[in-house]
């Protein structure tokens, strides 16, 4: 199983009418108007809205999380832990009356991608943490993924888990290596090929296939995109967009190569070993899914606990090898080495949840894309898309 849904593109619902502001009033909230009285000292819990199936759960107990269940003991700090995230957009839709009419939103820390992140960001829709509650974070964090261009330092956000877009094929079947993104458009790959729907998971690896530099791309960069993927549209190289269910085409063999999560390639090789992850020639994206708290939630100091916690070695090496994306905190890697357990110990040595030096110098983080681009990008990728 898998945590990733089918994600609705950006441009065509609700949630995007309220962020263009498009009728409606200005959404910004001042940094001084961010912060309400902070109950945690008296009132020891917090809620934390989360996608499903993305944290550990005891193997006989579905229902006990180990990492949280210590946390809980160790601090007294009592979880309310929801999975209601499904979708970024249908999220963004949920909290945004509440977030742009300054309203409590009854939620304490929330996961979503950093590229709806930076949404949330620049409307100043989320507070900034307290790091001299965080040194583990101080320490342990990735240093690749300390300062996105939407928020420099990290001090709205922490990485919850990352990963990396790239390609997944069947070697067996294909006959032969890929390596680069255009070995997509091979003849005999005709018509088994499938991208990615979501304009924000799709753009960046595309882009860099061309050569582009996604941490400064361009929209000329975008448009020359779009037209190649119009063309192999047109001629039926690709089948066609996916969400998710590009594991089901992948494994049943309708597609032998696509654009794929890493997280997810680690789970469909347990069940079929032909199946491989590549990080092409020209790079891939490296994103993440990260950790806030938003504007006016009453347990402030529980939650910036609680993110830490979670920067330790140990707890990340815990959490890692149950929903095996990429580590944000490096020092993991040795704890799982040291495992008893042979399967556990071998995860530390997987690229795809510990990216090793040559990996990641081949991953960037795409600069994303602005208000201002964002309607005319989106209406032109649904269209290709289908969507």
């Amino acid at each position: 199983m898998t945590r990733r849904t089918l994600l609705r593109t950006l441009g065509t619902g609700a949630a995007t009418a309220l962020a263009a502001g498009c009728g409606v009033p200005a959404a910004y909230v001042a940094p001084s108007d961010r912060s309400r009285s902070d109950l945690s000292a008296t009132d020891k819990r917090l809620t934390w809205a989360n996608w499903p199936l993305y944290i550990d759960t005891d193997d006989e107990d579905e229902s006990r999380r180990p990492t949280l269940d210590a946390f809980e003991e160790r601090t007294g700090i009592q979880v309310t832990y929801t999975e209601e995230i499904n979708d970024n957009d249908e999220f963004f839709g949920k909290v945004s009356p509440s977030l742009m009419n300054h309203q409590e939103t009854g939620r304490d820390l929330m996961v979503i991608s950093d590229w709806m992140c930076a949404r949330f960001v620049r409307l100043g829709w989320v507070q900034e943490m307290d790091r001299s509650r965080q040194p583990n974070v101080t320490k342990y964090l990735d240093p690749q993924l300390r300062s996105p261009a939407f928020d420099r330092g990290r001090r709205h956000t922490v990485p919850w888990q990352s990963g990396i877009t790239g390609i997944a094929y069947n070697r067996r079947k294909v006959g032969r290596e890929i390596r680069h993104v255009s070995d997509l458009w091979a003849d005999d790959l005709k018509g088994r090929v499938t991208l990615l729907s979501g304009l924000d998971e799709a753009f960046a690896l595309l882009m860099q296939g061309n050569g582009v530099d996604i941490t400064r791309w361009t929209a000329d960069d975008f448009h020359t995109m779009c037209e190649q993927v119009e063309k192999l549209v047109r001629t039926d190289q690709i089948r066609r967009f996916t969400g998710n269910d590009y594991i089901k085409d992948l494994s049943s063999g309708d597609v032998l190569a696509c654009q794929a999560y890493s997280g997810d390639v680690i789970q469909l090789q347990a069940d079929d070993p032909d199946i491989e992850f590549v990080v092409p020639e020209e790079g891939a994206e490296l994103w993440s899914e990260s950790l806030m708290i938003p504007n006016l939630a009453r347990h402030k100091a529980n939650a910036e606990t609680l993110v830490d916690y979670y920067y330790e070695p140990s707890v990340a090496a815990e959490l890692a090898a149950w929903v095996n994306y990429v580590c944000p905190v490096p020092a993991a890697q040795d704890i799982l080495a040291s495992a008893k357990d042979e399967e556990t110990a071998a995860l530390a040595e997987d690229p795809l949840i510990f990216p090793d030096t040559a990996m990641r110098k081949r991953l960037a983080i795409a600069r994303d894309i602005t208000s201002k681009e964002r309607t005319d990008f989106a209406k032109r990728w649904n269209a290709i898309a289908g969507l």
